[in-house]
């Protein structure tokens, strides 16, 4: 065992949250006081809008005070002590998905395959604590992170919101973040429960796999981060593995992760991944966003149908106790259903705290006695391409999290499908120009928008060092299609390379992208999405 091995598993055996008989018998407790119609509330979960709907707006089943709608709402139960259930995106921060437009923004962390790469439990911890503080001075008290699927096609568009292609690495990981968010009293998500490897056709999507090799990779990284944490709820994928919906998938949910795990939580599903009130029967306890099934599959299965099952015989009254006691139970056990006041949130600790995890994820893929560059030389520097006159970039989709003060700027790209209209290219400020400048003030830099080869060698040309920057959008509901650089900026830094040979590239990718001319450069940083402090984070790193 190495080193860093040793001091990864020590810092889990120290901190992991341990489960207590005492929040199991509080939920039985709690359930044998409800009549059925608060059970049945309690097994679905609302979007504060009706997305694609003709009309829009707000749901009409959530009340008219409900502060602070995010992903998810389920109404509580007051006369028995259950809070509302409310929950947020992502693992990066707390997102705004458009439903709060008060929200002035929250800490825009790393990406996970940037803390992965950070190889840092403790770090990752940290994080987890300061997102569960965010997500509880919101009233949220679920939080749908974090994600440990494993990285198995460096074209899925959500890799960045995972930590690697390693079991081990992944599961530390995310059991540290589990732990962190919530010990701050607020539930944590672990997902997509399994094999979840691509976005392109996510509904439809059959993952076939040996036994034995799923239970040494993603089954294996489960397990080993529910051991480490506990984490309150796990979520379930949008695709089939082996023919069966990961969602209702009798053998994976009742018999690997609630029968041989021994897993006291409750499973949720992913929001439009419940297409049949039966898969209450094979071991999913939430339906989450139910309006997304509505517009998927015609039907909110876990609400009208599930209690017409029930009403039947054919969905036992022992198994819908078991779903609410479970969800009950999650709550209880991280101290939901006794909050008090909101933490004090120190938010520039927070911002360290992100500028610390950006600095700890980079990468180093190349260097010939190129870095660090000296802050004092008096160097023409072209600094080319990559938006970086504005922002870092971001990945897209649910995870991506509004910063304080806003986005540096939005380019709308569009796409098909229902995420198509989510894919944005977001930076986040500052600048790594303005940065840049400030980090070498003997330097005069020139910029050069990397629009066409011919004009990015002209700049590079007449400069002493160029800094070219490759960005790629990757997100939710898309994948791409290879791995190079889009809009033609493997030409531009090829073209670039040519006209001076000491040129260093910075990557802001969610993925391993393909590099053509990673004979002809110097350096080679992966910055993947490096947050909000991502600018100052290169900085650092490229002067010493």
């Amino acid at each position: 065992r190495t080193t860093k091995g040793a001091s990864m598993t020590s810092a889990i055996d120290q901190t992991r949250t341990e489960p207590t008989g005492d929040a199991d018998e509080r939920a039985r407790a709690v359930e044998e006081q409800m009549t059925d119609d608060e059970r049945f509330q309690l097994v679905i979960s609302l979007m504060g809008f009706i997305p694609g709907s003709a009309v829009g707006g707000r749901d009409p089943r959530l009340p008219d005070d409900l502060p602070n709608m995010s992903a998810g709402y389920t109404p509580g139960i007051p006369r028995l002590g259950i809070p509302a259930i409310q929950s947020s995106d992502a693992s990066m921060g707390i997102t705004n998905p458009g439903y709060r437009p008060d929200d002035e923004g929250a800490t825009a962390f790393p990406s996970l395959i940037s803390l992965g790469s950070s190889c840092n439990p403790e770090l990752v911890r940290r994080i987890g604590e300061a997102i569960g503080r965010e997500a509880r001075i919101r009233g949220f008290n679920v939080q749908l992170a974090g994600g440990c699927n494993l990285a198995r096609d460096p074209r899925n568009g959500r890799n960045f919101e995972y930590y690697s292609e390693d079991p081990y690495l992944s599961a530390v990981l995310a059991a540290e973040q589990v732990n962190g968010i919530q010990s701050q009293g607020v539930v944590s998500t672990l997902k997509h429960f399994t094999l979840n490897c691509n976005e392109t056709n996510r509904h439809w999507l059959d993952a076939i796999i040996d036994p034995d090799a799923h239970r040494e990779s993603d089954l294996l990284t489960f397990q080993i981060a529910i051991e480490r944490s506990n984490p309150g709820s796990i979520m379930s994928g949008y695709n089939k593995i082996n023919g069966h919906a990961a969602s209702g998938n009798d053998h994976l949910l009742n018999e690997v992760l609630k029968g041989a795990w021994g897993y006291q939580g409750y499973v949720m599903s992913d929001w439009g991944a419940t297409p049949e009130w039966e898969f209450a029967l094979q071991g999913l306890d939430q339906e989450s966003g139910v309006q997304a099934d509505g517009l998927l599959w015609g039907k909110e299965p876990f609400t009208d149908d599930l209690r017409a099952a029930y009403e039947r015989g054919d969905l036992p009254k022992e198994r819908l106790s078991d779903m609410v006691r479970r969800i009950l139970r999650a709550l209880i056990a991280v101290g939901a259903d006794q909050w008090g006041p909101a933490p004090e949130v120190d938010m520039a600790a927070h911002a360290e705290l992100a500028l610390e995890g950006a600095r700890q994820g980079i990468v180093l893929l190349k260097n010939d006695d190129a870095l660090p560059l000296s802050p004092d030389q008096p160097l023409k520097i072209a600094l080319i391409g990559g938006y970086s006159q504005q922002g870092v970039i971001s990945g897209t989709g649910s995870g991506a999290v509004a910063p304080i003060g806003g986005f540096a700027g939005v380019i709308k790209i569009g796409g098909a499908g229902v995420m198509g209209k989510h894919r944005n290219l977001f930076l986040f400020p500052p600048a790594p120009l303005e940065v840049l400048q400030q980090a070498f003030p003997n330097a005069q830099f020139d910029f050069d928008p990397g629009y066409t080869p011919a004009e990015a060698a002209l700049t590079a040309k007449r400069s002493d060092l160029v800094i070219a920057f490759g960005i790629r959008v990757e997100g939710e509901g898309f994948d791409s299609v290879d791995l190079s650089l889009p809009w033609g900026q493997d030409a531009v830094i090829d073209a670039v390379a040519t006209a001076n040979p000491n040129t260093i590239v910075v990557l802001e990718t969610g993925n391993p992208v393909s590099m053509p001319w990673r004979d002809d450069v110097r350096a080679i940083v992966q910055a993947w999405y490096p947050g909000q402090a991502g600018a100052q984070a290169i900085a650092d790193v490229l002067s010493g």
